[in-house]
């Protein structure tokens, strides 16, 4: 029982800055201004401009969760193949780049991609046309991609590393080469860590807004700026509250569809 004691300041936390939260973010999502029950803050997102929006970031989601998975992998295999010692070693080189100030690395890609950024003046050096990336779906990939993939990388790795030796080299005996290996072997025993990585990826990718604001220069509407400007510009807590609560039970659904597969995969289920 006293163990038990141990968690207290845990369950405090959740409490309090998890569970009322999301209570007071309900009440909101369910009340109108004169304190009424309504849905009309959950169905707002059915309207043209939010349904947009939210479309624009169904795309993006789940276009750089397909390129981290594509660019996750080869890393992971690259990595596991270097054998640099420690497990922890190649983790921790992998989590480098995510110690500087998320704003920072963002900026940093905004002074790449600009109009006379870096990357144009590279490219003027060697006369080649300037591209016109900057403010673009283009740009708001690029910085999704680079600031996500490490979510992608780390799950995916950890399942390959967990991968039995024995079982590659009995492929390889019994006249597997590169790809087959990958196909029949490699890729099917970590596809937990590819689901676990698309969970990490897609939910952020898809809430996401101060890289819109950044890099799409305020002219790309992902459905996570609609939210904060009804928050911090209108002022319109209850809608803003209901986009909320419709953009988390979509993701749900989402997450929910992950799991299923994820179980179904070790044998189990939650339906």
């Amino acid at each position: 029982m006293k163990r038990k004691y141990l968690a207290t300041p845990y369950i405090i936390w959740i409490v309090g800055f998890t569970v009322l939260p999301l209570i007071t973010i309900g009440i909101s999502a369910f009340t109108g201004e004169d304190g009424a029950f309504t849905w009309d803050n959950i169905l707002a997102i059915a309207e043209p401009i939010n349904r947009q929006a939210l479309l624009f970031s169904l795309a993006i989601a789940c276009g750089c969760t397909l390129l981290c998975i594509l660019l996750a992998y080869p890393a992971a295999l690259i990595l596991k193949s270097l054998r640099l010692g420690r497990k922890g070693f190649t983790i921790f080189l992998l989590v480098l780049p995510m110690w500087m100030n998320f704003i920072l690395r963002i900026l940093a890609w905004q002074m790449i991609l600009s109009k006379n950024g870096i990357l144009n003046f590279l490219l003027a050096k060697f006369g080649v046309r300037p591209l016109s990336v900057s403010n673009t779906w283009i740009a708001l990939m690029i910085g999704m991609v680079y600031d996500f993939l490490p979510y992608m990388i780390l799950p995916i790795f950890n399942a390959i590393s967990d991968i039995d030796e024995d079982l590659i080299e009995a492929a390889r005996d019994l006249g597997a080469g590169g790809a087959a290996v990958f196909r029949k072997v490699i890729f099917p025993l970590s596809v937990p860590g590819m689901l676990s990585g698309i969970v990490m990826v897609f939910v952020p990718a898809m809430t996401s807004f101060v890289i819109a604001d950044i890099l799409g220069g305020g002219k790309l509407q992902l459905i996570g700026n609609i939210i904060e400007q009804e928050f911090m510009k209108s002022m319109d807590w209850h809608l803003g509250a209901g986009l909320s609560i419709s953009l988390m039970l979509l993701v749900l659904v989402g997450l929910a569809f992950t799991m299923r597969n994820d179980l179904e995969d070790r044998g189990t289920t939650i339906w």
